[in-house]
């Protein structure tokens, strides 16, 4: 048995689906980029979400729980950092255990409102977002003057957390 298939049918095809996916991709891109102008840091909004491949097909919602796990991956590098510094330097175990205690905090408490949040009531996600803002302000207040790599990733979790909120309440 033989099958006859021209390649004209097959070229018109081939051609609306080139049509069509483009465009499908640059809605996407359009979310990523209309969600990220309401939020207080667009550059930072933009890079993390196109870091993941996850983002090309995400809702709003979606966006949201790429952030929250971006804040989680950046608070438990940031709770590792403090560790380390703690153990590598005893002279500052007693400026780092607030902020030891307060990314494990974000981490076990926080991040796992908003996780659990995101999907259903997305005022929770938000209060723990904020949460993670308010510690790690406080934290950056423990370590002033401090000379140490711990400054810049407690500023990312701060910055991330915010972004994250500004998704999250275009949700409410």
């Amino acid at each position: 048995m033989s099958i006859n298939l021209s390649y004209k049918p097959l070229l018109k095809i081939i051609l609306l689906l080139l049509l069509l996916c483009p465009s499908s991709l640059l809605v996407k891109a359009n979310i990523i980029l209309d969600t990220c102008k309401k939020t207080p840091n667009y550059s930072l909004c933009v890079s993390t979400l196109r870091s993941n491949p996850r983002s090309s097909t995400a809702d709003v919602a979606g966006l949201g729980f790429i952030l929250v796990g971006a804040v989680k991956a950046k608070s438990t590098a940031g709770l590792k950092s403090i560790s380390e510094l703690s153990r590598s330097n005893p002279g500052l175990k007693r400026q780092l255990s607030q902020c030891l205690e307060d990314y494990k905090i974000i981490l076990s408490a926080f991040v796992p409102e908003a996780e659990q949040a995101i999907g259903g009531n997305p005022k929770f996600a938000e209060d723990g977002m904020n949460g993670i803002a308010d510690v790690t302000a406080k934290c950056v207040k423990s370590l002033q003057g401090l000379q140490a790599p711990l400054p810049s990733t407690n500023k990312l979790v701060h910055d991330l957390s915010l972004v994250t909120v500004s998704i999250i309440r275009t949700m409410l």
